[in-house]
C-alpha cells in the first residue's frame, strides 16, 4: 500500500512537486510526465497536489487493492469491491442474490427444493424463501408438486434428471 509520508517526501524532494515524482510513485505516469515537462503545471498543479495528496494516496490504494483482487487472487469479476470513505480500500464480497442461491441449491438437489432448504441455503426466512419460490413459479421457471408423503416441493424442470426423484426417500 502507498504511504502518505513517502508521497509528501517525494513531493518535497522533487522541487515542491514540480518534477512530479510523487505522481510516478502513485502510478500516475502520464501526469507525472506532464508535471516533469511543465514544472508541475507552472506550480499550480504542484500546489494542488500539496492539498490533495492524502486523498490521492487513498485513491491509489483503492486502485492497488482492486488490481490485487482481480489479478493476483485470480478473481475475474469487477463486482466485489467498493471504496469506503474512511480512507481505506475495502474488498467486500457482495451478497449473492436469492434467485442465484435458489438456482445453485436446485442444481445440487437435481431440480427439487423445499422452502425450508432455500431458507437455510440463502440465509433468509422461510416466508421470504416461499415468496421467492412462488415468484419463480408465477414466472414459469418452477413448478409446485406434492410428494407422496404430502410434502410440497418446488421443481425446476430444466435442472431435473427425471420425475422419479419426487418419490419419497
Amino acid at each position: 500500500m502507498y504511504s502518505v509520508g513517502i508521497a509528501y517526501l517525494l513531493w518535497l524532494v522533487s522541487g515542491f512537486g514540480a518534477l512530479g515524482l510523487h505522481r510516478f510513485y502513485l502510478g500516475k505516469v502520464p501526469t507525472g510526465l506532464l508535471w516533469m515537462c511543465t514544472g508541475g503545471l507552472a506550480m499550480v498543479g504542484a500546489v494542488y497536489d500539496f492539498f490533495t495528496l492524502s486523498r490521492q494516496v487513498k485513491e491509489a490504494n483503492v486502485r492497488k487493492a482492486v488490481f490485487d483482487q482481480i489479478y493476483t487472487q485470480g478473481h475475474r469479476g469487477y463486482g466485489n469491491w467498493r471504496y469506503v470513505n474512511d480512507g481505506d480500500a475495502k474488498i467486500v464480497k457482495e451478497k449473492e442474490s436469492v434467485e442465484r442461491a435458489i438456482l445453485k441449491l436446485a442444481k445440487q438437489n437435481k431440480g427439487i427444493l423445499t422452502s425450508t432448504e432455500v431458507a437455510l441455503g440463502a440465509n433468509i426466512s422461510i416466508d421470504d424463501a416461499k415468496k421467492n419460490l412462488d415468484t419463480m413459479v408465477s414466472k414459469g421457471f418452477a413448478e409446485i408438486r406434492v410428494r407422496k408423503s404430502g410434502t410440497v416441493v418446488y421443481t425446476l424442470p430444466e435442472l431435473m434428471d427425471t420425475d422419479s426423484p419426487l418419490e419419497d426417500f
